[in-house]
């Protein structure tokens, strides 16, 4: 059913990005998956610079949505490849690199969270935080990481 919905919205889901230092994409803990902090990918690029400056409440907001793409693509991976098994989409935690002028932080983290609702539906909606912060790993725009409630096999 997910996947329809992924192929109804012309949604691709990338290969998971590997890490890029010492930690794992995803762990498991009783029926909780924690999704690392995922990178904008874009055709295998990064999309960097900080909103407020190089970039647009617009760019930052299809950062997010990359940064959302790649989280399904990990939970895909995590799950065996089964995204139905996902309960809730519990929370987001949004960074975006912005300039101290810019205060649109969560109408860009709104680029992943109308995402997770349109894929997932109800069980999409969760609780948020976005903040901003001078620079992410690897000049990314924005990087997000979650937590999912998963059904049990």
């Amino acid at each position: 059913m997910i996947e329809e919905k992924l192929t109804e919205l012309g949604i691709i889901l990338p290969e998971p990005a590997a890490p890029v230092a010492s930690y794992v994409p995803t762990v498991d803990a009783g029926g909780m998956l924690y999704v690392s902090g995922q990178l904008p990918f874009v055709d295998g690029k990064v999309i960097t610079g900080k909103v407020g400056d190089a970039r647009s409440l617009a760019d930052g907001q299809l950062a997010a949505r990359a940064c959302g793409i790649m989280l399904i693509a990990q939970i895909k991976k995590a799950l065996g490849g089964d995204l139905d098994r996902v309960e809730r989409i519990v929370k987001l935690g949004v960074f975006v690199a912005s300039t101290s002028e810019f205060t649109d932080q969560p109408e860009v983290a709104n680029g992943a969270s109308d995402l997770m609702e349109a894929v997932f539906g109800d069980a999409g909606k969760h609780a948020r935080a976005a903040v901003s912060v001078p620079v992410l790993p690897r000049d990314a725009t924005v990087e997000i990481d979650c937590v999912v409630k998963v059904r049990a096999i």
